[in-house]
C-alpha cells in the first residue's frame, strides 16, 4: 500500500497530467484557428502580461505585421482581428507557464519537507527538465513559422506534440506506481506475449497520434474528404511522387492521410485482439476495467476521426479528436502499467 506521502505526490502529479491534457487540446485550437504565430516574440518573463491598451495592442499588431503570416495570409486584418486569435496563442502560452509553477513549487516542498525518497527524486528533477525543454521546442516550432513560408514545419509541430506525449506518460506512469506498487503473482508461461503486446501497442498508439501531428502540420485532414475511399480508390495516386522517397512518408500530403488511416484502421482491429487476449489472462479489477475502457474509447476515438474527416475538419471536432488521442494513449498507459505491475504478466519475473 502507498504511503500518505506517496499518495499525496501521486496526486500532484495527476494533477499536472490534466493540466498538460488541456495543454495538448488547447494548442490544438490554437493551430486549428490560425492563432499560433500571432505573438512573434519569446519573453518566458516578461511576456505574462497581454497588451493592456489600445497602444499596446497596435504595438503588438504593428509587430506582427512585419511578420510574413501578416503579409502573405492575413494582411486583411483589422487590430479586431488579430486580436481573436492572439488570444488563443495568449491562452496556450499562460498555461504552459501556469503548468511549470505547477510542477516546480510543489516539487519544492515536498523536497524541502523530505517526503521524497531518494529513488524518486531524479525522476522530479527529470520531468522538470522535461518540461522546460517543451517550452524551448515549442518556440522552436513557431520561430519555423516567422520565416518566408508562414506555416510551421510539421516535423517541429510533430516534435513538439511527441514530447508532450511523453511528458504525460512519464508524470502519469510514475503517479501509477507510487498508487499501485508492484504485486508479485504466480508467473504463468504464457502469458508473458501479453506483457509485450502491451508495449507493443502502446507504441502503435503513440506512433498513430504522431502520425496525426503530420496530418496536422501538412493540413492533410483537408485533403480526401471521403471514408474509407481517398479520391475514388483505396489507395490514393501519387503517394511515392516525391523523391527521395522516404519524403513521401512525412511531406506527401496523400501519403501522410493514408498512412494514418492505416495506423487508425489496424488499432481499431488490432486492439479488440488485445483486449480478448488479455482479458481471459487476468482477474484484477483495475485491469479488466482498463481494458474495457480502453475498447469504448478506441470507437469513440475511431468515430471523431471519421466525422472529423468527412465534415471538413470543424475546430471542435479535430480539437476533440486530439483530445481523444491523449486519452487513448493515457488509457493504454494505465493498461500496459498495470499488465507491468502484474509479475504474472512479465516474462521477467
Amino acid at each position: 500500500m502507498p504511503t500518505r506521502d506517496e499518495k499525496s505526490i501521486a496526486i500532484w502529479l495527476l494533477i499536472c497530467c490534466a493540466t498538460i491534457f488541456g495543454m495538448v487540446v488547447l494548442g490544438g485550437v490554437t493551430r486549428l484557428t490560425g492563432s499560433g504565430l500571432s505573438m512573434v516574440q519569446w519573453a518566458p518573463i516578461m511576456g505574462v502580461l497581454p497588451p493592456l491598451g489600445e497602444v499596446e495592442w497596435q504595438e503588438t499588431f504593428e509587430l506582427y505585421k512585419q511578420f510574413p503570416e501578416y503579409q502573405k495570409k492575413n494582411f486583411h486584418m483589422t487590430v479586431d482581428d488579430f486580436k481573436s486569435i492572439f488570444w488563443f496563442e495568449y491562452a496556450h502560452r499562460i498555461l504552459g507557464r501556469l503548468i511549470g509553477l505547477m510542477f516546480f513549487i510543489p516539487m519544492v516542498y515536498f523536497i524541502a519537507m523530505k517526503k521524497v525518497s531518494k529513488s524518486l527524486l531524479p525522476k522530479l528533477i527529470a520531468m522538470f527538465v522535461l518540461g522546460g525543454l517543451q517550452g524551448l521546442m515549442g518556440w522552436y516550432m513557431v520561430k519555423s513559422g516567422l520565416v518566408n513560408d508562414p506555416h510551421v514545419s510539421q516535423y517541429r509541430l510533430t516534435a513538439h506534440l511527441g514530447l508532450a506525449f511523453l511528458v504525460y506518460a512519464y508524470l502519469f506512469w510514475v503517479a501509477m506506481s507510487l498508487l499501485f506498487p508492484r504485486q508479485n503473482q504466480t508467473t504463468s508461461a504464457t502469458s508473458g506475449n501479453i506483457w509485450l503486446f502491451s508495449w507493443l501497442l502502446l507504441a502503435m498508439v503513440f506512433t498513430t497520434a504522431m502520425s496525426g501531428g503530420f496530418v496536422a502540420g501538412l493540413k492533410a485532414g483537408f485533403a480526401y474528404n471521403t471514408f474509407p475511399l481517398m479520391g475514388g480508390q483505396w489507395i490514393p495516386e501519387g503517394i511515392m511522387a516525391l523523391e527521395p522517397a522516404w519524403k513521401n512518408v512525412f511531406e506527401n500530403v496523400a501519403t501522410v492521410q493514408f498512412q494514418h488511416r492505416v495506423l487508425a484502421i489496424s488499432l481499431f482491429f488490432i486492439i479488440p485482439i488485445f483486449w480478448y487476449l488479455a482479458k481471459g489472462r487476468t482477474s484484477g479489477g483495475r485491469l479488466r476495467t482498463g481494458l474495457h475502457l480502453l475498447l469504448a474509447m478506441l470507437i469513440i476515438q475511431v468515430i471523431l476521426g471519421i466525422s472529423t474527416l468527412l465534415m471538413h475538419v470543424p475546430v471542435a471536432l479535430a480539437a476533440a479528436h486530439q483530445g481523444g488521442a491523449l486519452l487513448l494513449f493515457t488509457i493504454m498507459l494505465f493498461v500496459t502499467h498495470q499488465v507491468h505491475q502484474h509479475s504474472s504478466l512479465d516474462p521477467k519475473t
